[in-house]
């Protein structure tokens, strides 16, 4: 099924009540030499790293397009999956929480992250054990929160985290992933109450309200797109969605991920927006 669950109206798209823009920042991680010894479960073979870092940096002008200030941060060879800085930390409001990853080799991840965060946030709360959380679990509609129960995050991190946004004023819906790796390998926020969902979850009763874009299975990978204040930005090589956003309003900027793609990486891994 192509277009809206919903009867839909012309994207209105978040502003902050200061600056005028939703996002005025975003980190992100380089890619490391080591970056091919990362985690995946895909099967398209090893990232090339000079491609890698290329692409990395069209992603960065992307964003930086879209009217955000990026902090670069350097590549770390002891953490190969670090440049993924979604999965460290989640980011509401004025409120930064750090993460505990599900999987044991990224848990230090958050020891690179947590000083850059210190520099922009004074609120900073952070998941404990025994919880875990990937920040690639973590969908945020409006102020709604939605949390994915995966392999990556499990029930305790998501009622820490649901306990700690609940007091900013969100409400939350805990939602089982099934197989896959994150909430957001399956779906994506493209405006201020719009989002990207493959079928199997288009009919979810905790998307009531909101208006539903449904991608097909071969287009998963188009699932994890990203709105960055008056843009969406979609990896490449999916003319079908791409065609639908735009159709419905959308101002689209694809960028190339192939080599991320292999990492089990996308769009919204790539960043941490505020």
């Amino acid at each position: 099924m192509t277009g809206s669950e919903q009867n839909h109206v012309a994207p209105r798209l978040l502003r902050n009540r200061k600056e005028g823009l939703m996002f005025q920042n975003a980190i992100v991680r380089k890619p490391s030499n080591q970056y091919a010894k990362g985690i995946t479960t895909s099967d398209l073979g090893a990232p090339d790293i000079k491609l890698a870092l290329e692409q990395h940096k069209r992603y960065v002008s992307a964003l930086e397009k879209c009217g955000v200030k990026v902090t670069v941060l350097d590549g770390n060879n002891r953490f190969p999956d670090s440049t993924f800085v979604e999965d460290q930390a989640v980011i509401v409001q004025d409120l930064a929480v750090i993460t505990r990853p599900g999987n044991l080799s990224r848990r230090g991840e958050t020891t690179l992250i947590a000083p850059v965060l210190e520099e922009f946030f004074k609120k900073i709360e952070h998941i404990s054990a025994p919880g875990t959380l990937d920040g690639g679990d973590i969908m945020e509609v409006g102020s709604t929160l939605f949390i994915g129960l995966s392999d990556r995050t499990n029930a305790e991190g998501a009622n820490q985290l649901k306990s700690i946004v609940e007091r900013e004023g969100y409400r939350v819906f805990l939602i089982p992933v099934g197989q896959g790796l994150h909430l957001k390998t399956f779906m994506g926020v493209v405006g201020e109450n719009d989002i990207v969902v493959l079928d199997k979850f288009k009919d979810r009763p905790e998307f009531a309200g909101v208006n539903r874009f449904v991608i097909s299975p071969e287009d998963t990978y188009a699932c994890n797109c990203r709105r960055v204040n008056d843009h969406v930005i979609l990896p490449a090589g999916f003319p079908a969605v791409s065609s639908m956003l735009t159709e419905n309003g959308f101002s689209v900027l694809e960028v190339e991920l192939s080599e991320f793609q292999k990492m089990d990486g996308g769009v919204s891994c790539l960043s941490l927006l505020f």
